[in-house]
């Protein structure tokens, strides 16, 4: 069984059991998180889609811990004029353990 997640402007596919990594969250690492944004639901031989989400499926993940992603660095230059600009920049995000994708 595997669903397709909406969550911070992004869409995930996932199933139970996987770590993913996922624009930063309010929660603590231990804490529960549900999402309940679910576009696609998969489980082998029916699929169900959301217009836009799907009202009856929700899933809930544990929160590992919120970590910074590795730098990215964005360099300006003009040509001849000695204007040189170099900026860095680190994406926070939430480490997530799928337990469970529910359908009632």
């Amino acid at each position: 069984m595997y669903a397709i997640i909406e969550t911070g402007g992004k869409q995930y596919r996932i199933s139970e059991g996987d770590i993913l990594k996922v624009e930063k969250l309010e929660n603590a690492a231990g804490d529960s998180v549900t999402f309940d944004k679910v576009v696609m639901l998969s489980d082998g031989d029916n699929i169900s889609y959301g217009a836009p989400f799907l009202l009856s499926a929700k899933v809930t993940a544990d929160v590992l811990g919120t970590d910074k992603a590795k730098k990215v660095l964005v360099f300006k230059q003009k040509l001849r004029k000695g204007h040189r600009k170099l900026r860095g920049h680190r994406q926070q995000y939430t480490s997530v353990r799928i337990k469970s994708i529910q359908v009632n």
